[in-house]
């Protein structure tokens, strides 16, 4: 089969003939048929991501499939069923082998380029807003980077929650898409955030994905009691959070990794996954997938990545 695959530590990934593995117990072998794009498969390949696997590995974080083989001990699931996993890695190969416990049944209204397209990006989003965040209908939602993957999904599903939404992204294409996910202000990145967020009332919950001086204009741009979200640091710079200043508004920064609850708290994702299918199914989110390339051309879906070229997510065919 063919993998998109790290043979060494910093090795560089390629497309790469592996053999096809076989399903051992508790684990499912799934044809692969789309795997989604994420910012985590960049810096995988540099190594800087704080999960990232221990080489030789495939990268491709959630995949939708066919289910071809099962391993001893797997009850639930059967070859032929369709399935979507949040694998972590693995998925930009043409079969993989994954733990049954991640693979969830798709219903036959969702194809497989929004499910793989749906379960970090939206999962993340519902998670952090509602599991962690807590966000309230009527509440102001800072948006930040909100064309990207996670960025739109969190504009959606802040609307379905009953938040007045503030979507900050670049350039004119990316504030449309934002507008047509849900977003009720715009402000492009070249704009004084803190300025307009203030002018618009301050905002309550911030959604930050791209770190750095965004995510310091945006802390001066909280009403009291605000909760803070760092999803992501796509600019490259961490924000150092001055304590001494959540105490003056009594603000909350909110720590959240998706990828953490499959290991200590699975069936909170599997909750998520379960509301957000029912909500796909009823027509409420609409999965933006900017880009569907085949396998051959990942190399040109990860730079549209890396040169924020993407709105929504970009899927690779398999």
């Amino acid at each position: 089969m063919r993998a998109y695959h790290i043979e060494a530590p910093g090795g560089t990934a390629r497309l790469t003939d592996l053999a096809v593995p076989d399903p051992g117990p508790g684990t499912v072998r799934v044809a692969i048929r789309a795997c989604g794009l994420n910012f985590a498969d960049l810096l995988m390949q540099k190594g800087t991501y704080q999960d990232t696997p221990a080489a030789p590995f495939t990268l491709g974080m959630e995949v939708a499939g066919v289910i071809d083989a099962v391993g001893p001990g797997v009850s639930g699931l059967a070859p032929g069923d369709r399935v979507a996993v949040y694998s972590g890695q693995g998925g930009l190969a043409e079969y993989g082998v994954f733990e049954a416990a991640r693979a969830v049944k798709l219903p036959a209204g969702m194809t497989f380029e929004h499910a793989a397209a749906f379960q970090i990006a939206y999962g993340t989003s519902h998670m952090a807003l509602d599991y962690r965040a807590r966000l309230q209908p009527g509440e102001t939602l800072l948006v930040t980077g909100a064309a990207g993957g996670v960025g739109l999904t969190a504009v959606e599903i802040g609307k379905l929650m009953g938040a007045t939404v503030i979507a900050q992204a670049r350039g004119a294409d990316k504030l449309e898409a934002a507008r047509a996910a849900g977003a009720d202000h715009l402000i492009d990145a070249s704009e004084d955030l803190r300025a307009r967020v203030l002018a618009l009332g301050g905002a309550d919950v911030v959604y930050d994905a791209v770190g750095g001086d965004t995510f310091k204009a945006a802390f001066r741009a909280c009403n009291p009691e605000a909760r803070l979200l760092p999803i992501g640091f796509a600019c490259g710079e961490v924000p150092q959070i001055p304590a001494n200043h959540l105490l003056v508004k009594n603000l909350t920064v909110i720590g959240f990794y998706i990828g953490g609850y499959l290991k200590f708290r699975p069936e909170a994702v599997t909750q998520s996954l379960t509301t957000l299918i029912g909500w796909y199914l009823a027509g409420r989110l609409n999965p933006h997938v900017s880009h569907v390339l085949p396998l051959d051309r990942v190399e040109e879906g990860m730079t549209l990545l890396r040169e924020r070229r993407s709105t929504g997510k970009v899927v690779i065919r398999i």
